[in-house]
């Protein structure tokens, strides 16, 4: 809101430069937003891909889990007025392997009611192959 308020106050003041630094970061800070939006449902999402290839089943919890989070990080990534995406595959990928660390951190939690490690979750599932599961999912329109 600070923010706001000084473009106003330099807008006012003839002073574009200075509006225009402002204006460069709120869009970063919005962009900031965005990315951890993203990454919470990312993380959800890679959560219960986990548990699926670590328990070699899956449930209707789940399911609707992994079906809502895509949805949501489709939505995020939507720019509605401009057209396109805030993020690019390329990034979608980097935030899916950022998200990953505390996806198997909380899996450890809950495949086989936390039987497993840390160390032993991550022998016992394919990370590669659960992001690329996770992208797919979410550039598939």
């Amino acid at each position: 809101m600070e923010e706001l308020l000084e473009l106003k106050d330099l807008l006012l003041k003839g002073d574009v430069p200075g509006a225009l630094v402002i204006v460069e970061e709120l869009e970063e800070m919005s962009r900031n937003d965005i990315i951890k939006t993203i990454r919470s449902y990312a993380i959800i999402l890679l959560l219960h891909l986990i548990k699926q290839q670590a328990e070699n089943r899956t449930t209707r919890s789940w399911d609707v889990s992994i079906r809502n989070s895509v949805r949501e990080i489709q939505r995020t990534n939507k720019r509605r007025k401009a057209g396109g995406y805030y993020l690019s595959s390329e990034e979608l990928l980097e935030t899916l392997q950022e998200a990953y660390l505390n996806a198997i951190d909380e899996a450890t939690l809950e495949v086989e009611e936390g039987r497993y490690q840390l160390e032993e979750l991550e022998q016992l599932v394919n990370q590669e192959k659960i992001i690329n599961s996770a992208l797919n999912l979410i550039t598939s329109q």
